[in-house]
């Protein structure tokens, strides 16, 4: 039976903010793309309650559970939610849509908020965004960005989405470059179901009428796996090839991968993994050319014999229509370069 003033996941935009009372690191995994986490129990606070449930009595964790939520409900009222308007709808979810959602929303109604409840919290939550993984990419065309490492194809989508053009840029929301190298210094990937929410919420919101400008993609972007039917959706698109020439290339990609320069050593660990690929001498070469700072010629090495072949090999296997692709060339990737060929296609995009 569906509670009063709950509501459903296809409701979640008709309100002011949504609300996540969860535990911090069940919010860490995954939640709702711009929710605010107010836990009513923090890790510590649950998993003593739950202790408490299973080795003692359910009646002596309730007593203590209910404490508890009534001063951190009382807290984040205090802290967060003082200047709301009377106006303010805010929409409060948990696990499964218990307890925990239903005394925060039953105080902030007594305070005279319009608050509800998402039926069957993060579960169903999460039900529904797999279920739109797998049928929302079906009603978008997607143009894709195919091109050799360091074409700036994330540069020009950047340049596209300025533009007012749809972009899905899954590198960024992954936080990953998607290649051996791409790791961002500083900034670990999301978990797989964030990653999976963040897709959720940029298609949710393209227009179907025009075209989705998308990077091309292997199957994972560092840890994380694309979306089975999207990937599926991408590889059928509209290609459009980039070409840039190696050189300017070389002085792109040292100029973006620049923190691997100042930390040899973690460069040097990540190429040793490619040594059942091309045996010892071409990978001590590698390791010769980052000791004797000579990046230029190990990018290019690089280039010629790793990434150049593999991409190829990819994309002519998996992107239907690479070869027969409308090509564009750059003959530098800087901001005019880039800027000249986003316009380009933001014409082609209405």
């Amino acid at each position: 039976m569906k509670r009063a003033n709950a509501v459903t996941v296809a409701q979640l935009d008709t309100f002011d903010e949504v609300i996540d009372v969860r535990s911090p690191s069940e919010f860490s995994l995954d939640h709702v793309p711009d929710a605010v986490n107010c836990p009513v129990l923090d890790d510590a606070e649950r998993a003593e309650v739950g202790t408490l449930y299973k080795r003692v009595s359910p009646f002596d964790a309730k007593k203590i559970g209910a404490a508890l939520v009534s001063k951190n409900i009382g807290r984040h009222i205090d802290q967060h939610f003082r200047g709301r308007e009377r106006s303010w709808r805010p929409l409060v979810y948990c696990w499964r849509g218990g307890q925990r959602s239903a005394s925060m929303a039953h105080v902030l109604r007594e305070v005279g908020w319009e608050a509800a409840t998402l039926e069957g919290g993060y579960r169903a939550y999460r039900r529904e965004v797999l279920a739109q993984l797998d049928r929302l990419p079906g009603q978008f065309r997607f143009r894709v960005l195919c091109g050799a490492t360091g074409t700036g194809k994330s540069r020009l989508l950047e340049a596209l989405a300025a533009k007012g053009a749809q972009v899905l840029d899954l590198e960024r929301l992954a936080r990953h470059r998607g290649s051996l190298l791409g790791e961002l210094p500083d900034e670990p990937q999301p978990s797989q179901k964030m990653f999976d929410s963040l897709v959720w919420k940029a298609l949710k919101g393209f227009d179907s009428g025009r075209p989705v400008h998308v990077e091309a993609e292997s199957k994972k972007i560092g840890q994380l796996q694309v979306p089975g039917r999207l990937l599926e959706r991408m590889r059928e698109g509209e290609c459009v090839r980039l070409e840039v020439p190696a050189a300017e290339r070389v002085r792109f990609l040292i100029g973006e991968y620049r923190h691997f320069l100042t930390e040899p050593a973690r460069l040097k660990e990540k190429l040793k993994r490619l040594t059942t690929h091309y045996g010892h001498a071409v990978v001590d070469r590698w390791l010769s050319q980052i000791d004797s700072g000579a990046w230029p010629d190990l990018v290019a090495d690089l280039l010629h014999t790793h990434y150049d072949p593999s991409y190829l090999r990819a994309t002519t296997r998996n992107y239907l229509h690479y070869d027969s692709g409308r090509q564009l060339s750059l003959e530098r990737l800087d901001e005019a370069g880039i800027e000249s060929v986003a316009a380009e296609l933001s014409r082609s995009s209405v």
